[in-house]
């Protein structure tokens, strides 16, 4: 009976090391997954590219801005980018601050729905005839959630902006 328990608990340990590392291996391609496409989205930003912006967001989308408001849907938001951020007469540039960002699964039960990224983002500015200037420091949180296999943003939040420190100094 001893070697009968003794083997249940052996087992019993097997198992849940195996799950913990499993929970693990699926944490860690969540996490790949979800910067990969949060760089995707931002080389779209950072290039004006408004028509591969769309992609990654849900028609449903909720952005909330502490400066500029709500928007409540995905076509205000592009045209938005497209109006304010690609206008011609100066571009505006996004940069992760790094060591901020971090991803953590939205889990039912013991399925991943989702996934929140969060962090801290530079902002900077080039003016015709200028050289780039970084202005600005926010943090930003991200609610991706994963629908009929893809993944796309539905909450973005922006949010605690303000002056950028001096290059090389840090927050």
């Amino acid at each position: 009976m001893k070697h009968f328990i003794s083997g249940i608990v052996f087992s019993f340990s097997i198992f849940v090391c195996s799950k913990s590392s499993f929970a693990q291996n699926t944490d860690a391609e969540l996490t790949a997954t979800i910067l990969h496409l949060d760089s995707l989205f931002w080389q779209s930003y950072n290039t004006c590219d408004t028509t591969s912006m769309r992609k990654y967001f849900t028609e449903d989308l909720q952005f909330y801005h502490d400066k500029g408001g709500p928007t409540y849907d995905y076509q205000t938001m592009v045209n938005g980018f497209a109006r304010n951020l690609c206008n011609g007469s100066f571009r505006i540039r996004r940069e992760a601050v790094p060591g901020t960002v971090k991803v953590y699964p939205m889990r039912n039960n013991d399925t991943i729905y989702g996934a929140l990224i969060s962090g801290e983002h530079y902002f900077f500015t080039t003016e015709k005839g200028q050289p780039e200037k970084r202005v600005g420091l926010a943090r930003f949180s991200q609610l991706w959630l994963k629908k009929q296999g893809v993944w796309k943003m539905s909450i973005v939040l922006s949010f605690d902006h303000g002056e950028a420190p001096a290059a090389g100094n840090n927050r």
